[in-house]
């Protein structure tokens, strides 16, 4: 996740009685930051699919290490 989300910051938002509009938007930043990440990810993983099969019928050993590593970054990232 790019942006940090302090749990503290979201309960100042809370607690503010007259300001719950600020916990709702903080909210709501937070879910579009985890969706729009996964997205990318998805969609990273998705074109490192292909370009792994691409290395692997072109026979290009280099390219497969280099996008294979990559894609097992992502999954490690991705389940942490």
């Amino acid at each position: 996740m790019d942006k940090y989300y302090s749990y503290t910051d979201f309960l100042k938002a809370v607690g503010q009685s007259k300001k719950v509009n600020e916990a709702e938007k903080l909210l709501n930043e937070i879910y579009l930051d985890l969706f729009l990440n996964r997205i990318q990810r998805t969609y990273r993983e998705e074109q490192l699919v292909v370009l792994i099969d691409q290395a692997l019928d072109e026979k290009d050993e280099c390219a497969f290490h280099l996008y294979a590593s990559e894609l097992e970054m992502l999954h490690r990232d991705a389940s942490e």
